[in-house]
C-alpha cells in the first residue's frame, strides 16, 4: 500500500483528497494545513490525521502531494526529495526560475519519481487524440475564465496560460525561437489578461490568449497542420478532426468539395471522448510510475520548460509596458 501525504488542504487540496480516497493501492496517512478551521473540516470529512509539521508528515509517507501556494513549492519539494520521498507538485513548478533550476538539479540527482500537475494532459478531450499524428504548423488558443481572487498571487500566465504552454511544448517537437507578448493588470497586481505569440525553430507559430476577467469561460485549442484541422474543447470535453480523407469508416462524415483544381474529399471525425476525471487520472499515473518504476507522464523537465517559457513571456510583457 502506497502511503501518501497531502500538503495543503484548501480548495484544490480537497479535490486531491477526494480523488486519493478513491484510488486503489493508496492510503492517505494524513495532511498538513496552516489554517485551523480548514484543518478541522478536513479531519471531520476525511477522517485522517493532521500533522503539525510538514517534516513529520513527510517522514511518515512514501510520497507527498504538494497543493500548497506556489511560493512554498521549492522548499517543500526540496525537503521531500532530501528525505527520499516521491513528489507530486501542482503547477507551476516553483515561484522563481532560480528555484526551478535548483529543483531540477536536485530531482535529477535523486532516484525518485517527480510529477508536475499539468492536469490538461489528462483531459479526456486531449487524451482522445493519443493515436493521431499531430504535427501543427499553427496553433490558436483561448483560455478565458471569470475573475476569482483565489489564485491571483501569480499572473494569468502562471495561473492559466501555463496549461496551454505545457500542451504546446509537448506537441511541438522544436525549440522556441521567438516570443512576443502583451498583458494588462486590471483587477490584481499582476497581468490578468495576456496575448502571446510563440515561434518555433521548425516554423510552427502559436497564438495564445488568456484572461481571468472574462464574462464567459472558454478553454479551446485549435491545431492547423498539413491537410488537417484539429479542435480541442478542454471545457466541454469535445474533439473534432477535419481532414482530407478517403476513409470508408462509417463513423466519419465525408463530403466532396470543389477546390477549383478538382474535387477533394473532406472528412469530419469526432473521436470518442471518454468520461474520465482528469485529476484522478493524473494522480493514478503518479502512483503507477512509483509502483512500476516508470517515468512520470509530466516530468520535472516538462514543468521546468513550461515555467521557462512562461517567465520569458512575463519578461516580454514587462518590456512592452515600459
Amino acid at each position: 500500500m502506497l502511503k501518501i501525504g497531502v500538503i495543503g488542504a484548501g480548495h484544490l487540496g480537497k479535490f486531491h483528497l477526494n480523488n486519493w480516497m478513491e484510488i486503489e493501492g493508496v492510503t492517505v496517512v494524513g495532511f498538513c494545513d496552516t489554517d485551523d478551521n480548514n484543518a478541522k473540516s478536513v479531519i471531520e470529512k476525511y477522517k485522517i490525521p493532521r500533522f503539525e509539521t510538514t517534516e513529520a508528515l513527510i517522514d511518515n509517507c512514501d510520497a507527498v502531494d504538494i497543493v500548497a501556494p506556489t511560493t512554498y513549492h521549492y522548499e517543500l519539494c526540496a525537503l521531500a526529495i532530501r528525505k527520499g520521498k516521491h513528489v507530486f507538485v501542482e503547477k507551476p513548478l516553483t515561484n522563481t526560475m532560480d528555484e526551478a533550476k535548483a529543483l531540477l538539479k536536485l530531482s535529477k540527482e535523486s532516484n525518485l519519481k517527480f510529477q508536475v500537475g499539468h492536469v490538461e494532459r489528462f483531459n479526456p478531450a486531449f487524451v482522445a487524440l493519443k493515436d493521431h499524428v499531430i504535427e501543427p504548423v499553427f496553433i490558436e488558443v483561448h483560455r478565458l475564465s471569470q475573475f476569482n481572487p483565489r489564485g491571483t498571487d501569480v499572473s494569468v500566465i502562471l495561473d492559466l496560460m501555463i496549461h496551454d504552454i505545457d500542451i504546446i511544448l509537448h506537441l511541438v517537437k522544436s525549440n522556441v525561437s521567438y516570443i512576443s507578448a502583451n498583458g494588462v493588470a486590471v483587477l490584481s497586481d499582476t497581468p490578468d489578461i495576456a496575448n502571446v505569440r510563440i515561434e518555433f525553430d521548425n516554423g510552427c507559430v502559436a497564438n495564445l490568449t488568456s484572461s481571468r476577467i472574462s464574462m464567459k469561460k472558454m478553454r479551446k485549442m485549435r491545431l492547423f497542420q498539413k491537410d488537417a484541422y484539429i479542435g480541442i474543447d478542454f471545457l466541454d470535453k469535445k474533439t473534432e478532426i477535419i481532414s482530407q480523407n478517403s476513409t470508408t469508416d462509417k463513423n466519419v462524415f465525408t463530403f466532396d468539395i470543389d477546390t477549383g483544381k478538382g474535387k477533394k474529399t473532406v472528412a469530419i471525425a469526432n473521436p470518442i471522448v471518454l468520461d474520465t476525471n482528469a485529476m484522478k487520472e493524473e494522480l493514478i499515473a503518479f502512483k503507477n510510475a512509483i509502483i512500476n518504476n516508470t517515468e512520470t507522464p509530466v516530468t520535472v523537465v516538462d514543468g521546468y520548460r513550461a515555467m521557462e517559457v512562461a517567465h520569458q513571456i512575463l519578461d516580454k510583457i514587462k518590456q512592452a509596458s515600459r
